[in-house]
């Protein structure tokens, strides 16, 4: 879990009285702290909802919501047994602020559940589950995939202009965080296709005294011919020969 305690930021990093030096520090801390773990972007997010609950005024429970191609709902982390009932109810009833928030690119807050009318549906249903209050923050955009960061608590009125404030600065940082993690997951899948499609032309080459040109154009006509990615049809080649030498 990552957590930002009074001993890992130190005396000498919170001058007295200045509380937006000493904010803009602890968020500094927050985002060192999410790029150690950016090598796995699955990781990153369960990373950014922890700290968020631990870092954010009242902030109780914490999710990242994602909405695929524009339309398909999905916790991408979730921290807290909150979170996890509010998010099943937007994706049951395909309406509410995190949906809202993350398509809109805009930070959405409710001060009270039990008055808000503004998803009639979701409201009332959150409402029983024990949500009072959410806050929710644009994190992400790439094509037609959004991301947003929710945060919620039992009390209404919870969430007030400085955890907002203090909430928009870190899913900031965190948006940094996770498109690092992601670029280096990209890099690292881009590496194996690559080492896999190296592996399985070598093997062609092998079996069938074929050049290096020659090798890669019958795997790309075998995976036009099956409907085969090719990086998919590369494992299969490379899989069928270890099991041939295995037998």
């Amino acid at each position: 879990m990552v957590y930002i305690s009074e001993q890992v930021l130190g005396d000498e990093m919170r001058p007295a009285g200045d509380t937006e030096l000493d904010l803009g520090q602890r968020m500094a801390a927050v985002a060192r702290e999410l790029r150690a773990q950016h090598t796995d972007a699955d990781r990153t997010l369960l990373a950014i909802t922890e700290s968020a609950v631990m870092n954010v005024p009242s902030a109780e429970s914490a999710s990242i919501t994602t909405v695929l191609q524009g339309k398909f709902v999905h916790s991408a982390a979730l921290a807290g047994d909150l979170a996890s009932r509010c998010d099943g109810l937007q994706e049951t009833l395909r309406e509410g602020p995190c949906l809202e928030s993350a398509v809109e690119q805009r930070t959405i807050r409710i001060d009270d559940m039990d008055a808000d009318g503004r998803w009639p549906r979701f409201a009332a249903e959150a409402s029983k589950v024990g949500v009072k209050s959410m806050i929710c923050f644009q994190l992400y955009v790439e094509g037609h995939n959004y991301g947003a960061l929710n945060l919620h608590s039992t009390r209404a009125n919870a969430f007030d202009e400085d955890a907002e404030s203090i909430g928009s600065l870190f899913a900031a940082h965190a948006a940094i965080a996770f498109s690092s993690a992601r670029e280096e997951q990209q890099i690292r899948a881009a590496l194996t296709t690559r080492d896999v499609i190296g592996q399985a032309k070598g093997m062609l080459m092998e079996r069938y005294k074929l050049g290096a040109q020659a090798a890669f154009a019958l795997l790309s006509k075998l995976s036009q011919d099956t409907n085969i990615r090719l990086a998919d049809l590369a494992h299969q080649v490379v899989a069928d020969a270890e099991k041939e030498l295995t037998d």
